[in-house]
């Protein structure tokens, strides 16, 4: 039986509900305040349930690649429903990981039942620069916790944030990529050949390509 592709799998269906939107000639402008030609809003993906059974699927591959562990840790919010549909899977244990401690009540940073020693699969949605999913990881190492990896539905794969998960020694998995999405596109017809050069060209420098697209006249 063939291996089913997670990835090219994904990268459809996401583009299938406009969860992933690319725009070369438009692009959409990221917090950050960067001009982007692709912007991904993973979340969608919770509204179509035969869609959102690939994710999930894809995440049951991965950690069984990652070996034993006691729980399933969600990183807010984004990382929190699919963590949570994985865990129920798995019949595991769920926890999730606030940004910062609350500012109120308790004051927890991490919400759920757990116990130091215990090993932790992190389910984030989206990796970008990385930083949330590593803060999240380092707030659960701090309460005791030994990370397995970080899984996420999607990566930009920029070597930055690949850099920084080396640098920490945490394992990346993801299930889909920006290649998968950029070939898959291709296939379809959503975008021409010149446009994948474009949107290459954003992937290798995004912040040169940033500058440049804005200094273009109107």
């Amino acid at each position: 039986m063939t291996e089913p592709d997670y990835a090219s799998s994904l990268a459809e269906a996401l583009l299938q509900i406009n969860a992933i939107r690319l725009s070369p000639q438009k692009p959409f402008t990221w917090a950050s305040g960067l001009k982007s030609p692709v912007y991904c809003d993973n979340r969608l993906l919770l509204s179509y349930p035969p869609l959102r059974q690939i994710a999930i699927d894809g995440l049951v591959k991965i950690a069984k690649s990652c070996g034993p562990f006691d729980a399933v840790a969600g990183v807010a919010t984004a990382g929190i429903p699919h963590g949570m549909l994985l865990a129920d899977r798995l019949a595991l244990p769920f926890i999730y990981v606030r940004s910062k401690p609350k500012e109120h009540g308790k004051g927890n940073q991490i919400e759920g039942a757990y116990s130091p020693g215990q090993r932790v699969l992190v389910i984030e949605d989206l990796i970008s620069t990385g930083g949330s999913s590593l803060q999240a990881a380092k707030a659960l190492e701090d309460e005791g916790l030994v990370i397995v990896g970080v899984a996420a539905l999607f990566t930009y794969g920029f070597p930055e944030s690949e850099k920084r998960f080396s640098d920490a020694g945490i394992p990346l998995h993801t299930i889909s990529n920006y290649s998968t999405v950029l070939q898959v596109s291709q296939r379809q017809g959503l975008i021409t050949a010149d446009e994948a050069v474009v949107m290459a060209a954003w992937y290798h420098n995004p912040r040169t390509w940033s500058d440049q697209f804005q200094q273009q006249p109107v």
